[in-house]
């Protein structure tokens, strides 16, 4: 397998500043070394160049920053898709979660048809710019790319509608927004909450999510650190109680690794700010190589 990490230092999609710097504690905490020990091809292309929001006016507080988020994502979708052509497989680092329009737009455009995804996250990302609560984007990117976000978020390099919703699965979601829950109703995505999970157990969640994404185009796997309880991952963009424990979410990348069913893998949300001597990051790393073939055997 040959892994090409890109790293989407974006956080223009949050009020919180910190997850701009997610890539590199990711890196810090050995994910080349890690890959390499059980036998991956690494290729790092760097780190895309985002503009920190000092430096630019928000146009509408219902979408803050969309330009300029719009703009990067382009930018990482043209080269997901040039990963994919060459037969490799993208592991996107973030960064808010408004990178994953990038990364799916990508996804779509090398496979020519909308995909499936699963979306381990605490929240929804449903959201449009007329719901929103807060007018953060990493709020919105799902909606986005299900072609259900508005006009603003049209972009000529963005291939949209980039997912089928009836390939969409959310997992471990616990905090969601009223138009999210009436939206999930609307299009037929599956949301397997924290306390679905309680009572039938991430195995059997996982293989549901598995089996529901899986198709014709492609299936990507967007995981956002705060799926995990606080506890175990303090470094995150927007933490909230009652997540994953360690063992679970290791037990869900270690599922998908062995049903070979994602060809795509993002970590977003780290926050080296909020985090403890970099334990969020590390936990990221342990979770990409559990996703991507490691095994304790």
């Amino acid at each position: 397998m040959t892994v090409s990490i890109v790293g989407a230092p974006l956080d223009l999609g949050q009020g919180r500043r910190g997850v701009d710097m997610g890539p590199s504690a990711i890196r810090y905490a050995g994910l080349e070394e890690r890959l390499t020990s059980f036998g991956c091809r690494v290729t790092d292309r760097g780190n895309l160049v985002v503009p920190a929001p000092e430096a630019l006016a928000v146009r509408d507080t219902r979408a803050r920053f969309l330009p300029e988020i719009l703009e990067t994502c382009a930018e990482l979708a043209a080269i997901v898709e040039e990963i994919v052509g060459s037969g490799g497989q993208p592991l996107v680092l973030g960064g808010d979660h408004s990178l994953a329009l990038g990364t799916l737009s990508g996804l779509r455009a090398a496979a020519g048809v909308p995909g499936g995804a699963i979306w381990i996250d605490a929240h929804g990302d449903l959201n449009t710019p007329e719901t929103s609560p807060s007018g953060n984007v990493h709020g919105m990117p799902l909606a986005a790319a299900l072609g259900l976000a508005g006009e603003g978020f049209r972009h000529d390099g963005l291939a949209l509608p980039a997912l089928d919703p009836r390939r969409v699965v959310l997992l471990g979601v616990r905090s969601l927004d009223p138009a999210e829950r009436t939206l999930i109703k609307e299009t037929g995505i599956r949301a397997i909450t924290m306390t679905e999970i309680d009572r039938i157990g991430v195995e059997r969640a996982v293989q549901e999510a598995i089996d529901r994404a899986a198709g014709a185009g492609f299936v990507h796997v967007s995981f956002d650190l705060d799926a995990l309880d606080p506890e175990v991952a303090p470094g995150v963009g927007t933490p909230v109680q009652g997540g994953l424990t360690h063992r679970e979410a290791h037990l869900a990348c270690e599922d998908l690794a062995e049903s070979g069913i994602a060809g795509s893998f993002e970590l977003v949300e780290v926050n080296p700010i909020l985090d403890e001597r970099n334990r969020s990051a590390a936990i990221a790393v342990e979770l990409a190589a559990s996703a991507l073939g490691q095994s304790i055997l």
